[in-house]
């Protein structure tokens, strides 16, 4: 996992949004994110990687963070010169083993047919990736991604 140190200075932008844990949501909050890292002047690739890496983590909250009930996936997103932050964040019912859970191929959710990539495409897009959570109060992913033309 690719730890995110401390981001100390005072982002460029920041904007947050909270939608309903429902699948027909992630591709509107693929969309927000990328608009956004869109004043960082972002090539195809990079927009492309932010709306990949969103996907997975938004797909993740509502499959595995609330299993078929009600509640809301939260997405901050933060800029700073060269550098796009991203928070996803529900309040299901939590990962008990987060390190077992970012293992490559590993689900929680076999008889879904999920293939337990999400943590592995996440971490292979983004520059960067966090993932803490408690079981019963839900669970946090912070990723990076840099942007260099927006320096």
């Amino acid at each position: 996992m690719k730890k995110i140190g401390p981001l100390d200075e005072q982002p460029l932008n920041e904007m947050a949004v909270e939608f309903a844990a429902d699948s027909r949501n992630e591709a509107f909050a693929r969309v927000v994110a990328a608009a956004f890292a869109s004043q960082l002047d972002p090539t195809l690739e990079e927009l492309s990687d932010v709306r990949t890496a969103v996907s997975e983590a938004v797909t993740n909250a509502i499959i595995h963070g609330y299993k078929d009930v009600s509640g809301k996936v939260r997405m901050v997103c933060r800029l700073y010169p060269g550098l796009m932050e991203i928070e996803i964040s529900d309040q299901g019912i939590g990962i008990v083993d987060v390190e077992q859970a970012m293992q490559p191929l590993y689900t929680s959710t076999p008889e879904l047919e999920r293939s337990g990539m999400g943590f592995t495409v996440m971490e292979s897009f983004m520059d960067g990736l966090e993932v803490e959570s408690v079981p019963g109060q839900g669970t946090i992913v912070r990723m990076i991604k840099h942007i260099p033309g927006g320096s």
